[in-house]
């Protein structure tokens, strides 16, 4: 690695470690992510697990929770404490507009969510963040694993005559890009948005690389050979430099809640012909500044 690079990871690495009172915290890797053990997520969780949920939530930017048993209210209460709930789009027929069923059958050529990417990127206001709680797993016990990366550390780790460029620009994130040749719903409203290449984290001010293969189509200020280059580069980044990135390994009752405003995630589709269960919750955002 380049200097820039190791001075990037040696900034996130060093941070002391918080003193939690009311969980335990212990990192999946340096770089993302954390287990969180203590917590009870079918109860009622006090102001002061709520703030220090919060703090962990920011620190490690994927929080995972094991043998969890939880209702859809419980899963709605825990969601409605980080902000507003998110509904459901395409809204489900006959079914909770707020929970988004993860469903693998035995017949899927593939699921949603197989590629690096973040979630609804091409809204005018993409998500705070997801909590998902999955229930069953494929029946051998092994795959299905979901992969987090830190869009923080990639901007982070760009060199600064790249990052004098993207900091200036901006992109268009189509709706239409995820769907790649498959039908789009008929009811689906195909969101197209343009947001900056790089944008703040709305609570800790910090940089983030905003831009993701399963949405972001172009860079309007530059030609369409240009922006191709560029964004093929940056899109690179995420499976070149294993060390963004965490694996979540599922088990049954394992509920999972990671921040969509920094956070690229890849739901690996290795289990065939296996199935898979959970349910998600999504909270709303706002808008997106750079």
């Amino acid at each position: 690695m380049e200097q820039y690079e190791l001075d990037a990871v040696r900034r996130i690495t060093t941070k002391p470690a918080r003193d939690y009172r009311t969980l335990s915290v212990r990192g999946l890797t340096p770089i993302i992510g954390a287990e969180v053990s203590g917590l009870d997520l079918g109860a009622e969780l006090s102001e002061q697990q709520l703030a220090e949920l919060k703090t962990a939530f920011l620190d490690h930017h994927v929080l995972v929770f094991r043998d969890q048993v939880i209702t859809p209210h419980d899963h709605k209460r825990l969601a409605a404490a980080f902000g507003e709930l998110r509904p459901v789009n395409p809204p489900p027929k006959d079914a909770d507009p707020y929970i988004l069923e993860i469903s693998t059958s035995p017949e899927a050529t593939n699921v949603a969510g197989n590629g690096w990417h973040a979630d609804g990127t091409a809204d005018a206001e993409p998500s705070l963040g997801s909590i998902l709680y999955i229930t069953r797993i494929p029946e051998p016990g092994s795959g299905g694993d979901t992969l987090f990366a830190n869009m923080h550390l990639a901007y982070d780790m760009l060199s600064p005559t790249m990052k004098s460029l993207v900091d200036g620009l901006t992109a268009i994130h189509d709706g239409a890009v995820a769907f790649r040749g498959h039908p789009i719903p008929p009811d689906y409203e195909v969101p197209v948005s343009e947001h900056p290449l790089v944008v703040r984290h709305p609570e800790t001010d910090r940089k983030v690389l905003y831009v993701n293969p399963a949405y972001t189509s172009r860079i309007p200020q530059l030609s369409e050979d240009e922006s191709r280059a560029v964004l093929d580069m940056l899109f690179a980044m995420v499976p070149n430099r294993p060390m963004l990135a965490c694996r979540v390994r599922w088990e049954p009752n394992t509920v999972v809640f990671w921040d969509n405003r920094c956070v690229q995630h890849h739901a690996t589709y290795d289990y065939y012909p296996h199935t898979r269960y959970g349910q998600r919750v999504a909270i709303n955002g706002g808008p997106l500044k750079g």
